[in-house]
């Protein structure tokens, strides 16, 4: 006979530091600082949903059933070449991608299409410090010299940055952010390329550096990640002596009838991310509807013939 679903696994809990916390299977804290721009459904191919600003020039794209979740690009115009691109795997925590969200967001709200003056098409700093000063402000620590690589980590050793200051190419990979143990459902890692401004690197640094926690259910925690975060539960514990704890058929249908029930009521809501997540899970492509937002990550491995990354 199998076990009864343990009610406790779905309660919520307060997760410290933040880059253990892992994703939470939406893209919700990630699309919030641009919820206003125009959003891309798409049904076919890997990208299952673009956010783009209103010139196009800066295009976040989620791919829901890859390694790398995220591909953060932008352009000098709507059919340029990518300037500069950004990707997040499927493990690192959307808070920490609304760092770089909320920075583009700024910045295409400051710039002027017309004059091509937006500082997410800056050159970057000559200078490697910049990019990740707010990690040298937490406290985090530089590792000793090698030849080319610049290595620091954070005070308990599970997360780091490693950059390339030789810099190879223009579409070179030269800034990992990385948290966790190495690992496919334990390492998160956002990588940015050569020509990336550094201000928006330091920006996506600053929000992995900060203390403050995140919410998650702890089902949602990697079983090896639970014992290096500090986990807090959020309100009363659950009471096993009351009914039966809800079965995962039942918790699917709550979600999709809330999700549903709050997009008739405010449609563009940021909270409303969670809709197409709820109906990924329950409906075919054809029944999704197409005013909500993002959809959820599926946590399984891409195909053969795409491999994945592996954390360096």
């Amino acid at each position: 006979m199998s076990a009864l679903p343990d009610p406790s696994r779905h309660e919520e809990v307060l997760v410290s530091p933040m880059y253990l916390a892992g994703s939470n299977g939406t893209g919700d804290a990630g699309f919030a600082p641009v919820v206003h721009w125009p959003h891309h459904y798409l049904d076919d191919g890997p990208c299952q949903l673009l956010v783009a600003s209103p010139d196009q020039r800066i295009r976040i794209g989620w791919f829901g059933d890859d390694f790398e979740l995220w591909r953060i690009t932008a352009a000098e115009d709507a059919v340029a070449t990518a300037r500069w691109t950004a990707t997040f795997n499927h493990v690192a925590p959307a808070e920490i991608v609304a760092g770089l969200t909320t920075a583009l967001a700024r910045d295409y709200a400051e710039s002027d299409p017309y004059e091509n003056n937006g500082r997410f098409l800056a050159d970057p700093s000559l200078y490697w410090v910049d990019a990740v000063q707010p990690l040298l402000d937490a406290g985090w620590r530089r590792e000793p010299a090698k030849y080319g690589t610049v290595e620091i980590t954070a005070p308990d050793g599970l997360a780091g940055v490693e950059i390339d200051t030789l810099r190879g190419g223009r579409d070179a990979e030269t800034v990992m952010l990385w948290a966790g143990p190495r690992g496919w459902g334990t390492r998160a890692e956002a990588v940015f390329t050569a020509r990336t401004p550094s201000h928006l690197i330091a920006a996506t640094a600053a929000v992995m550096a900060s203390p403050a926690p995140v919410v998650r259910e702890r089902h949602m925690i990697h079983r090896e990640m639970e014992p290096l975060a500090t986990l807090t539960q959020v309100g009363p514990a659950a009471d096993t002596r009351g009914p039966r704890s809800p079965t995962p058929l039942d918790v699917r249908r709550t979600a999709v009838t809330e999700a549903v029930r709050r997009a008739s009521r405010a449609p563009r809501a940021a909270a409303d991310l969670r809709v197409m997540a709820a109906q990924s899970r329950t409906t075919s492509p054809a029944q999704k509807l197409s005013s909500t937002l993002a959809p959820t990550a599926a946590a399984r491995p891409p195909a053969a013939s795409s491999a994945p990354r592996h954390s360096r």
